[in-house]
């Protein structure tokens, strides 16, 4: 219910509307600095003797590989499931707004960072809302709102998924993955951001090779069907998606609301996450981070998730049904039954929650696996086939107790023919190229370096933020706490954990946005003075 008001329609305008106004007010940043951008991280401009921990480029790969993670293989995934074609549109105009997001809380954040006591460079929102507007209840809920959503955005959702993946795809048992995993993680960050950024440096460059040659192995083996994607990307934007195959339509605001949340999941523009890593970098002038910065939502929003939208859309299996296990939390058992031929727009609406079909409640007859009189059986917003239920491995005989459309008794794995969504439908798609089988095998690497990578970035940004709360006698604990609760988080659900990440990124990103624009002539004075500056070093440079 929290997640669900903090998270509405007001949450994505406030986010795309301070994007809007800041690339109006400095005059489309994303646009005149970009080619500037590309030279200031490869360092031609750098000079050692600057304060700070990291390289502009281990600043930038550091940044990328907190947001390069689920959202860009799952959550495209998840929005395309949701929203349609058009949702990757509206995913890519946040990434646009958000390339200029980037740049101002990135420049802030450096310009009013400080160095803690044990000698390390601390930034971010907090401590611009602490020097510059003299907010220091803001900062201190900003800094706790980052540390939740360091183990619900970094740190339990990724090696969930990574834990699932190897499972499905090698069969290692998900609490031994978790286990190794959790070890690599607490070497990496014992070490601090300097050891995380040699780290990075040389992981994001490598994982995002291997991604590529995967899914552009899909994309030209399905080349004839690349362009009718774009045409369905942008075709759906003001009419929302017709029902298609198994996916019954999706409404213009859905595509919207689910393109510009997963937008932001992935790249996090406006959450002040990003920034606490590029206020580490080796600079004494802060508006060339945050020109660093403008390249991070084009690489992991405009290029990363494009391919895989692209991926998903020229292979076809977007809006088909596939062979799963069913998820309990998504099953919904209806009264009567149902044929998508003749009640699409029954069971678009009840998806949409626009009109509620009756629910059953009773006992399911099951023979041989078999449901006896089945109902019609709605599984991730689609209607369900082939439904079979097994028990230990057999098929299963007995009665399923119902309660208002949903199955009481977990016991039973339920499987058959439904939409799927997340990582397993952007597996399912990587097996449509020229790998074949073997596609699935580049995700499940893609995943694992992804999150694994996002995890480490994550962690960082948690001990900044206790830093700030608590000093550097806080970061041992809670990077031991990080550790045990990566490892955990591999062999338990790990619902409700991505319920409060969304709860907490609201409480992180609100606070940043009303923080840089009440700081806006600031950031403007900053920007003039740094060309001002430049000019006087470098002339035309």
């Amino acid at each position: 219910m929290i997640d669900g008001h903090l998270s509405g329609e007001w949450f994505v305008f406030l986010l795309l509307g301070v994007g809007l106004f800041f690339t109006i007010y400095l005059g489309f940043p994303q646009f005149r600095y970009f080619g500037h951008a590309l030279k200031v991280v490869r360092g031609k401009f750098d000079d050692k003797d600057d304060e700070g921990d990291t390289s502009h480029f281990q600043a930038l790969t550091t940044a990328l590989s907190g947001t390069v993670g689920t959202g860009n293989i799952g959550g495209v995934a998840l929005a395309i499931y949701m929203g349609g074609p058009a949702a990757l549109f509206w995913m890519l105009v946040t990434a646009f707004f958000g390339m200029t997001s980037k740049f101002v809380e990135v420049t802030l954040s450096h310009k009013y960072r400080e160095k803690a006591e044990d000698g390390s460079i601390a930034g971010g929102p907090m401590y611009y809302m602490k020097n510059a507007l003299n907010a220091k209840w803001l900062a201190a809920i900003f800094a706790a709102a980052t540390v939740l959503s360091s183990f619900g955005t970094g740190n339990m959702p990724q090696i969930n998924n990574i834990a699932e993946s190897v499972q499905a795809t090698f069969g290692v048992e998900e609490w031994i993955t978790g286990l190794v995993l959790a070890v690599l993680l607490a070497f990496v960050i014992v070490g601090g951001i300097k050891r995380i950024a040699k780290v990075t440096e040389k992981l994001v460059p490598t994982m995002a090779v291997i991604y590529f040659i995967g899914a552009f192995a899909v994309i030209l083996f399905n080349i004839e069907n690349v362009i009718p994607s774009f045409m369905a990307i942008l075709g759906d934007v003001f009419t929302g998606s017709a029902a298609t195959g198994g996916f019954l339509g999706g409404t213009v605001m859905l595509a919207f609301n689910r393109g510009v949340n997963r937008g932001l999941f992935s790249n996090e523009a406006g959450q002040g996450s990003a920034p606490i890593a590029h206020a580490a970098a080796r600079t004494d002038q802060p508006v060339s981070e945050g020109m660093v910065a403008i390249l991070e939502p084009f690489i992991d929003t405009i290029v990363i998730c494009t391919i895989t939208g692209l991926t998903l859309l020229s292979s076809g299996v977007w809006n088909q049904k596939h062979q799963t296990d069913f998820d309990y939390s998504e099953i919904n058992v209806l009264t009567q039954t149902y044929e998508e031929s003749t009640d699409n727009e029954k069971l678009r609406d009840h998806i949409l929650g626009a009109e509620e079909l009756a629910q059953f409640s009773g006992d399911l007859k099951v023979e041989e696996g078999k449901i006896i009189d089945a109902p019609s059986i709605i599984h991730k917003r689609s209607l369900a086939e082939e439904v079979t239920v097994a028990l230990d491995g057999k098929p299963f005989t007995g009665l399923m107790k119902v309660e208002n459309g949903s199955i009481v008794d977990d016991a039973q794995v339920i499987s058959g023919k439904s939409m799927v969504h997340s990582a397993e439908l952007t597996t399912i798609a990587f097996q449509k190229g020229f790998f074949g089988e073997w596609g699935k095998y580049i995700v499940s690497i893609g995943l694992l370096l992804f999150a694994f990578s996002t995890a480490i970035s994550w962690s960082y940004y948690g001990d900044r933020a206790i830093t700030y709360l608590v000093g550097s006698k806080g970061v041992l604990p809670y990077r031991i706490v990080y550790v045990g609760a990566f490892f955990v988080a591999s062999f338990i659900d790990t619902s409700i954990v991505w319920t409060m990440a969304n709860i907490a990124i609201v409480i992180m990103t609100v606070p940043n946005l009303i923080g840089i624009f009440l700081l806006r002539k600031d950031m403007k004075d900053t920007v003039k003075q740094y060309w001002t500056d430049f000019e006087k070093e470098h002339g035309d440079a």
